[in-house]
């Protein structure tokens, strides 16, 4: 199928609407879908909360919404509608129903129930169907929902903020604030689009963060995740308050007595192996996976910081520089074992640059992935 300037338009268009339904559908992607009929957007619609409607019967009731009928229209969708019943019907088969004259996705789907069923389901009943308009662009949008689905792991951002010189704190660990106000908020949006806030123990003692959504609109509290592989956190630390947001702590130790006081506060524990004393990285993602965790935000110190990177697990790095120096002494961003050649360092791919307020903000992306 020949994608037309309109064709990218109208995409382009259904890329929006998914990308501000991304947090709200989780752990379904969140879809966008555009109905257009004789060159005029006649429906549109985004995915809503688990077990409402998919972004399809969204645009399909919009267009009845405004008097017009959803026959012959062009259905422009960012992922390829579903084939199979869930928690609602397939989208696939309500687009024959409603005979939608053409549709054209963004990429194949690639959850195991649908992975190009969906596509043969419309072909097969005459519908004009195929898949690859802006796929690039939907990867992007749909990237959590693609990471649990393929890689069975969240989509993982760290965030890190520092002096000009890398610097995260003094010696003697004072560290607020390096960044500015503004930056600090750009951080509460950064949490607010992501299903899950990870940070480690020493954070907590620390600093004992709520970690949650305070300076901008937030449709819900994203779950707070505390990696504490010895149980060195006190169960009255602030994050642990369920009420305010899901709380997981994730350990390794498996005394019922000890965690306890955890579970009163309603936190669910994940006792969870061993690897080199400290809680295995790898097994703590694959479990919040299956928790329906899409992406992740890491927000904690350089000894987790750089264990995440070291595993291969950070997919990218969103980093927040104030500008003046803290000076040698000070501590770093990043624990990393010392290099012998330049060969070995990690490299890092520009993903954006721009200012926030008086800070400087780079999105990152290791060159491994």
């Amino acid at each position: 199928m020949t994608f037309s300037s309109d064709d990218h338009r109208y995409m382009q268009q259904a890329l929006r609407l998914a990308e501000a339904a991304t947090r709200r559908a989780a752990p379904n992607p969140g879809v966008g879908c555009v109905l257009v009929k004789d060159g005029v957007v006649i429906g549109e619609g985004a995915t809503l909360q688990v077990g409402g409607d998919h972004a399809e019967i969204q645009a399909i009731k919009d267009c009845y919404a405004r008097g017009l009928s959803p026959a012959g229209a062009t259905a422009y969708v960012t992922l390829e509608p579903c084939s199979h019943h869930g928690r609602t019907p397939p989208c696939a088969e309500r687009l024959i129903a409603e005979r939608i004259g053409r549709v054209v996705a963004a990429m194949v789907d690639p959850y195991h129930e649908v992975a190009g069923r969906g596509i043969a389901m419309l072909q097969a009943a005459g519908i004009a169907a195929a898949a690859g308009l802006l796929q690039a662009e939907a990867q992007r949008v749909h990237r959590g929902f693609l990471s649990r689905v393929t890689r069975q792991r969240p989509y993982v951002t760290l965030k890190a903020a520092a002096t000009l010189d890398g610097k995260t704190a003094l010696l003697n660990g004072v560290s607020q604030w390096i960044t500015s106000a503004d930056a600090r908020r750009d951080v509460h949006a950064l949490r607010a689009a992501n299903c899950a806030v990870l940070t480690g123990s020493g954070t907590v003692l620390a600093d004992d963060p709520q970690l949650t959504v305070r300076d901008v609109p937030c449709l819900r509290q994203p779950a707070r995740v505390v990696l504490d592989s010895q149980l060195a956190t006190a169960p009255s630390a602030r994050i642990y308050d369920a009420a305010v947001a899901p709380v997981w702590l994730a350990t390794t130790v498996a005394d019922d007595a000890r965690l306890q006081p955890y579970r009163a506060r309603g936190v669910t524990v994940l006792t969870l192996p061993a690897q080199d004393g400290h809680v295995d990285l790898a097994a703590l993602l694959r479990e919040l996976a299956a928790a329906g965790i899409n992406e992740l935000m890491v927000e904690a110190g350089a000894g987790l910081h750089g264990a995440l990177l070291q595993a291969g697990l950070v997919d990218e790095i969103v980093l927040y520089l104030a500008p003046y120096l803290a000076g040698d002494a000070a501590r770093g961003l990043f624990d990393w074992p010392a290099l012998s050649s330049l060969d070995d360092k990690l490299a890092l791919q520009l993903l954006d640059l721009r200012m926030v307020g008086r800070d400087l903000r780079l999105q990152l992306r290791p060159q491994s992935h």
